[in-house]
């Protein structure tokens, strides 16, 4: 049965290539800010290029916020992309200015410290045992155009639920968070649309476990 996949079109850029990518995995895909087709899809795709705080403004600017909030409240399934990863955080702190973000996970996206930022190339990830995103292709490279990220991951479980599973990459000695699995919300820091055959087997993954 194909699912139905809305990619949230917030004013975001890059959103072509995902949709295209997208439905070369499979899923029936549609480009809108249509707040009902977004809550009623079987899997929501928030992309992000550029700065955090214009992302987190173009996404409230569009009640995204709401329809993630609503979406996740019902288990239902939401992919974020790059800095549509980094909104989920609690915190996105660029050039000193600190802004609000979406706080589904606590952490703050700052600046990498590395040597040569931005960090843009093919980069391989160290994913945690029992990924769902990464089945088949744990050891493979994904393609990163960032230059921020969540250093520390902070959130804390106590036994009650299933921790999330955090996939990790390093770049110039800088660790950071390149991948989530949480339930209904996952993101990846790469680009999966833009990472050949192991993005595409990546989102094959995830629209078929809508």
């Amino acid at each position: 049965m194909t699912k139905f996949v809305v990619v949230l079109d917030y004013g975001s850029g890059n959103t072509r290539s995902a949709v295209r990518a997208l439905e070369r995995a499979g899923a029936d895909v549609t480009l809108t800010a249509d707040r009902k087709a977004a809550a009623d899809a079987d899997g929501l795709v928030v992309p992000g290029v550029g700065a955090f705080r214009a992302c987190v403004e173009g996404l409230r600017a569009v009640k995204g916020h709401e329809v993630i909030g609503r979406r996740l409240a019902g288990g239902r399934p939401v992919l974020g992309i790059c800095v549509g990863m980094q909104i989920l955080f609690a915190h996105g702190v660029e050039h000193g200015d600190d802004t609000v973000g979406l706080a589904e996970w606590p952490g703050v996206v700052e600046r990498l410290q590395a040597p040569v930022v931005p960090h843009m190339g093919w980069n391989t990830v160290e994913v945690p045992e029992g990924s769902s995103l990464f089945r088949g292709i744990e050891g493979e490279r994904f393609y990163f155009v960032h230059s921020y990220g969540v250093r520390e991951w902070v959130l804390e479980t106590h036994g009650r639920t299933r921790p999330p599973l955090v996939t990790w990459a390093e770049h110039g000695g800088d660790r950071f968070v390149a991948a989530v699995e949480n339930g209904p919300l996952c993101a990846t820091q790469f680009h999966p649309e833009k990472s050949g055959d192991a993005g595409a087997a990546l989102l094959r993954n995830w629209v078929e476990s809508l």
